[in-house]
């Protein structure tokens, strides 16, 4: 059983018509609408190996008390899913499931239970909390000593060929300028069955995704940010310690060794601390900014999957800032400067959400009320817009998300600035103040691009594929009018080379019509086509389409040069 837990602020669903014919008819009351507010929605989707009703009952009511416990939730919505997984039982199994679940949770008199009807089509609506633990998915499984050993997992090669086949994209239900339609036009990535929520980045998306990585690392090298690379597998005892392993261990792809457990790293933060406590630190050394690029691993249920903006393997920009209390202002300050320079290159428009202490809260309250208080004062002076979710703070210390819009209006968080009071002290940090004391730092997490996938994907729905020329997979397209062109198009190609190095130019030779040739150049978005014929080759001159613009201009080659050059040097 796959279940994805929801902490909503409310769930709405109405019945419509039958899914599965052979379902019982609803009662007058079971087809009315239905509204529960502040619940825990759990989404569920029964498999075939879930064949003990009981057992399986008993360990969803399990993991649904434990998960209620963590969040405080009294109101339980059971709702049948089935896009959790490709492998589900017979209805009459689920049903069963799920009604025992129902009875058993009903013995919690703390708890009040909805069951969604099963085998219904529904129209439904919630809005999720948005912190840390309002989104986590389960899988449920039962290990029986007594129970046959599971048979050899059958392999056919042209089945699984078949599987990997990359279907065409069902674009019926997207809007024009998603990025999955982009992404597929421009040849950006791929998201194939291979590994479901993984993409695969082609020459073009890689161009942008290390552009995007380069531009960051120059950013923020000139502002006392220090690069790390850390193990991408670590000992489940550091993510014990971290308190990830008790939070996050479901949503994190898990190796048994005869060494013990292993995790594939799903966050960065708990081996920035390993590198912090890996020397004595002084007062002078904060505040002490360590950065991390490395690939992050999350398991996502497949249902809950959306091309880049929800993935499993994705590239985040973590930094870990290590200060002192008096510092907290003043690394805010200069963190929100940075958000403000940064996304200013990409021209996104964003927003703060600032949550607050939750009631489950560890740490000393004076200190949560002053990060608050500071806080407000830094958005306040910062001039953007924001708003305050009161309790969505993590247990660990307030945060500020960062949040922008996706091409259907729907709210994304991007990046995240959480200031953590606890795991320093999970993790025993120190540093020697000025009276030559040890005192425990105070940890800011911050990320700005978030993951690179969801940021490429909003950026692409924002521009519509027509990205700035510095960050453009392919800058240049040189097109020649004949074949008898050609010489000399080459030439061109070679003379902006030499002009600009690490120019991405490439050239469109093929023997077909001039109209052909820049339609395929506009639907990659290439910023400025060149056309080469018997008039430019004369007059040693260009004809050049700026930027999806029909009207040609005619520009000598270091007119043009000059330009472009200054337009990819300024990140226009």
């Amino acid at each position: 059983m796959k279940i994805l837990a929801l902490h909503t602020e409310y769930i709405r669903f109405k019945p419509l018509k039958k899914a599965l014919k052979n379902i019982a008819d609803l009662t007058e009351k079971e087809r009315k609408p239905s509204e529960v507010k502040d619940a825990l929605a759990i989404l569920t989707s029964v498999e075939k190996n879930d064949t003990d009703v009981n057992e399986v009952a008993k360990e969803l009511v399990k993991n649904i008390k434990d998960i209620a416990e963590q969040v405080k939730a009294k109101n339980i919505v059971l709702y049948p899913y089935a896009h959790l997984s490709k492998n589900l039982a017979s209805p009459d199994i689920a049903i069963k499931i799920l009604e025992t679940a129902e009875k058993e949770l009903g013995k919690t008199k703390s708890l009040k239970v909805t069951r969604a009807p099963f085998g219904y089509y529904k129209e439904f609506e919630l809005k999720v909390k948005g912190h840390p633990l309002s989104e986590l998915s389960r899988e449920i499984s039962i290990d029986s000593s007594n129970s046959k050993k599971p048979e050899k997992e059958e392999y056919n090669p042209e089945e699984f060929l078949h599987e990997i086949k990359q279907s065409p994209l069902d674009t019926s239900k997207l809007k024009s300028n998603d990025h999955r339609i982009i992404g597929q036009q421009m040849e950006l990535f791929l998201l194939n069955q291979s590994s479901p929520g993984m993409p695969y980045w082609l020459p073009n998306g890689t161009k942008i995704y290390n552009e995007l990585i380069k531009f960051w690392r120059e950013f923020h090298s000139k502002r006392g940010y220090e690069e790390t690379i850390t193990p991408l597998i670590n000992k489940s005892s550091l993510y014990k310690i971290s308190g990830h392993w008790t939070h996050y261990k479901e949503n994190m792809f898990i190796s048994k060794t005869d060494e013990g457990d292993y995790g594939l790293k799903a966050m960065n933060c708990p081996n920035a601390m390993v590198i912090f406590r890996s020397k004595t630190r002084s007062y002078k050394d904060l505040p002490l900014r360590l950065s991390d690029t490395d690939k992050l691993h999350r398991y996502e249920l497949s249902g809950t999957l959306n091309g880049l903006l929800r993935v499993r393997s994705f590239q985040q920009d973590d930094s870990h800032n290590f200060i002192t209390e008096d510092m907290i202002k003043s690394e805010y300050e200069d963190i929100f400067e940075i958000c403000e320079k940064f996304y200013g290159v990409f021209k996104m428009d964003y927003s703060f959400r600032l949550g607050t202490r939750p009631k489950k809260f560890m740490g000393d309250k004076k200190l949560w009320d002053k990060a608050e208080k500071i806080l407000k004062e830094v958005l306040i002076k910062s001039g953007k817009k924001f708003k305050i979710e009161e309790g969505d703070g993590a247990f660990y210390g307030p945060k500020v998300d960062i949040l922008m819009k996706d091409s259907l209006g729907r709210e994304w968080q991007m990046g995240t600035i959480q200031l953590d009071m606890q795991i320093p002290l999970r993790f025993k940090l120190k540093y020697i103040d000025k009276t030559g004391k040890e005192k425990t730092p105070i940890v800011i997490h911050r990320v700005i691009y978030g993951s690179l996938e969801r940021f490429i994907g909003i950026l692409l729905e924002h521009t519509n594929g027509r990205l700035p020329t510095w960050l453009a997979p392919i800058q240049v397209r040189v097109l020649s009018f004949t074949d008898k062109n050609t010489k000399y198009s080459k030439e061109v190609i070679k003379q902006l080379a030499e002009k600009i190095p690490n120019l991405r130019i490439d050239a469109d030779f093929k023997s077909i019509p001039i109209p052909g040739k820049v339609k395929d150049a506009e639907i990659m978005r290439i910023p400025y086509i060149i056309v080469v014929g018997d008039k430019e080759e004369k007059e040693k001159n260009l004809a050049v389409r700026v930027k999806g613009d029909n009207k040609i201009q005619t520009l000598n080659i270091n007119d043009f040069t000059m330009t472009l050059k200054e337009e990819i040097e300024n990140k226009k």
